[in-house]
Parts: C-alpha cells; structure tokens; sequence
C-alpha cells in the first residue's frame, strides 16, 4: 500500500496548514471590538476611522474640554507619547493607555465606552 493513498493531508497549498477565518467577519470597518473568539488581552477597540487601541491597556477614556486634559495631551506630545487619531478632525475624547500613550479620538467618550461593553455602568452624569 502506497503512503500516497494514507496520507490525509491536502495537496494543494502548505500541507496540514488551515486557515484562520478573519477577526470581525472578514470585512474591515465591520466590527467595533474584535471577535470574542481572540484571546481577552488581544480585543481591540475602534476609536474611529479605522484606528484601534488594545482593550487591556485602556486606563481612562476623558473629555479633552478641561484645562488637566489639555495639559496632559500638550506633555504626552512633549514627550512624544501622543498618537492622534482623529484623522484630522475635532478631538472628542482622550484616551490613556497603561504605557502613558495618550491617544486622541473623533469619537464621544459615550461611544467609546458603549464599544467596551460598559456602556451599562455609565449613568451620563458629570
């Protein structure tokens, strides 16, 4: 008996290799939060336009109206730890990584806390 006959692995491509189905569906832009099927400390938030921020480092997710907030994104540039992804348009909410990046989004912070998955926690209070 020939090991050709036996052998159950496919012929075509890299043998014994599946492929991995696409993380949100296979389309960009579908999917808010990535898939609950990647591992927790790997989910990624979309904080708009097609930017993302892993979920497990998010600390805060701020105004950017008060003065503290103004001060904290003007030192993070300082010190070369901003990232704006706003894609040019008005900053509505700030974000603080565990590294001390700030990263700066078009989104509402609403926004952003409903694609966490907390939005039941939050009451729209000051």
């Amino acid at each position: 008996m020939s090991s050709e006959a036996t052998d159950p692995r496919p012929r075509s491509g890299s043998p014994g290799r599946v492929p991995k189905p696409p993380v949100g569906g296979g389309k960009l832009g579908t999917a808010d939060v990535a898939s609950d099927r990647t591992h927790p400390a790997l989910r990624l938030l979309n904080v708009g336009y097609a930017n993302f921020v892993l979920v497990s480092r998010i600390v805060a997710v701020v105004s950017p109206q008060s003065a503290p907030m103004k001060r904290l994104r003007e030192e993070a540039g300082a010190r070369g730890k901003l990232v704006d992804a706003t894609q040019g348009r008005r900053t509505r909410s700030i974000l603080v990584t565990d590294s001390d990046h700030v990263v700066l989004s078009a989104l509402n912070p609403e926004t952003i806390v409903a694609r966490l998955g907390t939005g039941a926690a939050f009451d729209g209070g000051p």
